[in-house]
């Protein structure tokens, strides 16, 4: 589902996290076929995660590091 409104790009998507492996304590997730495409990302390009608590939600802002 996409949702543009006044240049706000809102989508919807359902991922499942995983552990990424038996020895690490770290855990994974997909980033959907539609979010790769939207922002022209390709595998091997590094994420930059920023989080915030607010209003009880927790907000995460994901930004391709250049």
């Amino acid at each position: 589902m996409i949702i543009k409104m006044y240049n706000l790009i809102i989508m919807g998507f359902k991922t499942t996290i995983a552990k990424a492996s038996t020895i690490a304590n770290s855990y994974r997730t997909t980033v959907p076929a539609g979010i790769m495409s939207h922002f022209n990302l390709k595998e091997g390009d590094k994420l930059d995660w920023t989080l915030k608590a607010e209003n009880g939600n927790l907000v995460v802002i994901v930004t391709p590091e250049q």
